[in-house]
């Protein structure tokens, strides 16, 4: 099993920042692909940004390309999501997910094996 807490959302104004971290226990992390994915009200899960096990490559939907960042430190158990210029309409919950040895990194929320439980981010206009 793997644990993943994420922790960084709240509430922010139109075109602010803010970083969201997934701290992940329970296995060897480096094992994982991660990735964030969102739901905002009334809507489905949509994935956000992806990367690959090594930190080598990233991925993201192109709503968010330019804006914000994934990243991942392998020796502390933690991937993160810098997320700047922000929305009204990039506010949702926001979820960490981990899927063991990838091949290759999924934008498929079905391919996740853990999930955290989400935290949310509001942009207000």
């Amino acid at each position: 099993q793997v644990q993943l807490v994420e922790s960084g959302g709240g509430l922010v104004q139109a075109g602010g920042s803010l970083r969201l971290s997934c701290v992940a226990s329970g296995r060897t992390f480096s094992n994982y692909g991660m990735a964030w994915f969102r739901r905002a009200p009334g809507k489905e899960r949509e994935f956000v940004a992806a990367i690959t096990r090594t930190g080598s490559s990233t991925y993201y939907a192109n709503s968010v390309k330019g804006r914000f960042a994934i990243s991942r430190d392998n020796a502390k158990n933690t991937v993160y999501l810098q997320m700047n210029s922000l929305k009204p309409e990039d506010t949702a919950a926001y979820y960490c997910a981990a899927d063991y040895l990838p091949t290759p990194i999924s934008e498929n929320a079905r391919d996740y094996d853990y999930w955290g439980q989400g935290i949310q981010v509001t942009v207000s206009s």
